[in-house]
């Protein structure tokens, strides 16, 4: 029996965020719960303020909140990993230094949730999206109610700020290759629902997600790139032995991750790469139906 020193660990990445960690740490530290949880801290060696402000809440709360840093910057996977890798809570919440929680009972309503249905390993929320201008959207997630990891090899709709799941890390994250990528969210909650537990979706609001800002957004890619980088997590997925029992349901979505790449590709009018694409795919995907596909997908960009 694995023994936990807290119900939840928050799990946040923070570089340079003086303007805004003090926002999200607050909204953290007044969740109402029946239960202890700590705030795991990812520092990348942030160049302004923010460490400082972290290492204040620290000296006031430091049974509470745990901070891991370096001399060096080690960059947005490799701070997610060592980050993770601390938390000792039964289950893990996100919340990055750039975003905030809205509602103060998100914690406990997950808790209580994940608590009495032991076949379900991941439950997250809709959230709002605070855009640069200072506008608010509603993000209107498209996902089930009720979804497993048949639904999430397709993609990721789970909004990171409004997660909670089980700690099926306990310290050791398995997944070497991880680090050959830009981010890891999706992997995660790949790899905790890997053994067949269920994913719930609660239509309420619980945070507000800070859109074109911080880290993440400094780093966007192209569309093409972002599915390319999520077409090569999905090999690794398939190869790894982690995964084996959903090989079937990987490799589907290898293949329609392939068929998106090359349409992604037409799309940034990049058709000598889309077309070797096509070319690759059609020994394994019906040739009529590719030919459309891969036709509308050109068509798009010559009107």
């Amino acid at each position: 029996m694995v023994k936990y020193n807290h119900m939840v660990s928050v799990f946040m990445l923070v570089y340079n965020q003086e303007q805004l960690i003090e926002q999200t740490i607050e909204s953290i530290l007044n969740q109402k719960t029946n239960f202890p949880f700590n705030l795991v801290i990812g520092e990348d060696c942030s160049i302004d303020r923010t460490k400082e402000i972290l290492e204040k809440y620290k000296k006031k709360l430091s049974s509470q909140i745990k901070i891991i840093t370096s001399s060096q910057n080690v960059g947005l996977i490799n701070n997610f990993i060592r980050t993770v890798n601390q938390c000792d809570g039964k289950y893990i919440a996100i919340c990055d230094g750039d975003d905030f929680w809205t509602d103060e009972n998100k914690l406990q309503m997950q808790v209580d949730f994940l608590e009495s249905n032991p076949d379900y390993s991941i439950v997250f929320t809709r959230k709002r999206d605070l855009l640069p201008d200072g506008k608010i959207s509603i993000y209107q997630a498209v996902s089930p109610v009720v979804s497993s990891f048949s639904d999430l090899v397709k993609r990721n709709y789970i909004p990171s700020v409004t997660a909670l799941f089980r700690n099926k890390v306990q310290g050791q994250l398995p997944l070497k290759w991880l680090n050959k990528y830009p981010y890891g969210d999706w992997v995660l909650y790949l790899y905790t629902v890997n053994n067949g537990s269920k994913i719930k979706f609660m239509d309420t609001i619980t945070a507000t997600y800070r859109k074109n800002i911080g880290v993440s957004a400094k780093i966007r890619q192209s569309a093409s790139q972002v599915v390319l980088d999520n077409l090569n997590i999905l090999k690794d997925l398939y190869n790894d032995s982690i995964f084996k029992n959903n090989r079937p349901l990987i490799k589907k979505s290898i293949l329609e991750h392939e068929v998106d790449y090359m349409k992604r590709l037409n799309d940034e009018r990049k058709f000598l790469k889309a077309f070797i694409m096509f070319f690759c795919l059609l020994a394994n995907i019906n040739p009529i139906k590719l030919t459309r596909q891969y036709l509308f997908s050109i068509k798009k960009q010559l009107l």
